[in-house]
């Protein structure tokens, strides 16, 4: 293979400064651009093969929804759909923590270019009119640097031609961390912890929350309710990762 100075370039500090995935610690090809190897790059598969309708988690069992979305239930929610890139595995996790926790922020670049290339997999989300990322408390945007949830979105958003804002919504509440807490702890953690500062940049519009993760869906939720309350037509979600 022919080499020109770029590739030299490349060549030299992965010689002195080898890359490794963050996946399995495997050093990577000089040539490759990706932050995982080929194996665990194949890991990032979406969930499933089935998912609850609504909520997106996934359904050992079969059926349509899981217990808590089944029937009357999912009304109750204003988050209408919520649905994620890839599973929460080894390789995912390994990336979500990086960029939230190790200052790998450009992490984002990759992960949010995978779930624009993962959207056309759900038409439930097509009617999107606009993104909105999940806001962090000033407190720790400030000492993390970056909400991580805007940079994917920030990624995203252009890449499969939706508008985007972070003007619309913000955290009120410092939530202690959702991380050790069960489905109903962390439902109550996110009540009134948001507040759409806004309305007229999401009334009338259906709009589609970016996270890095879902979990039970109570961060989504909370911030659902706040969108719904200034005017949006429906809140839709879309994460990275689905655990």
């Amino acid at each position: 293979m022919r080499l020109n100075w770029n590739n030299l370039s490349k060549l030299f500090l992965h010689f002195w400064f080898p890359r490794t995935c963050f996946g399995c610690g495997r050093d990577l090809p000089w040539q490759s651009e990706a932050p995982l190897c080929a194996e665990c790059e194949a890991g990032l598969q979406p969930p499933g093969p089935l998912v609850c309708k609504r909520c997106g988690a996934v359904l050992k069992s079969g059926g349509g929804h899981c217990y808590r979305c089944r029937g009357s239930k999912a009304q109750k929610y204003k988050c209408r759909v919520i649905r994620s890139a890839c599973q929460f595995n080894a390789a995912s996790r390994a990336l979500v923590h990086a960029l939230k926790y190790a200052q790998a922020d450009y992490l984002a670049l990759y992960m949010g270019n995978w779930m624009a290339r993962s959207y056309a997999r759900y038409p439930e989300l097509a009617e999107a009119e606009v993104v909105v990322p999940v806001p962090l408390f000033p407190k720790k945007n400030r000492r993390r640097g970056y909400n991580q949830s805007a940079l994917l979105a920030q990624v995203f958003a252009p890449a499969v031609g939706l508008a985007y804002t972070a003007a619309a919504l913000v955290r009120v509440r410092d939530t202690v961390s959702q991380t050790k807490l069960g489905r109903q702890a962390r439902m109550e953690n996110m009540t009134g912890a948001f507040r759409c500062i806004n309305p007229l940049l999401v009334k009338g519009k259906t709009v589609l929350l970016i996270d890095d993760v879902a979990t039970t869906g109570a961060t989504l939720e909370g911030c659902a309710v706040s969108l719904k309350e200034a005017g949006a037509k429906k809140v839709l979600a879309y994460t990275f990762a689905r655990e």
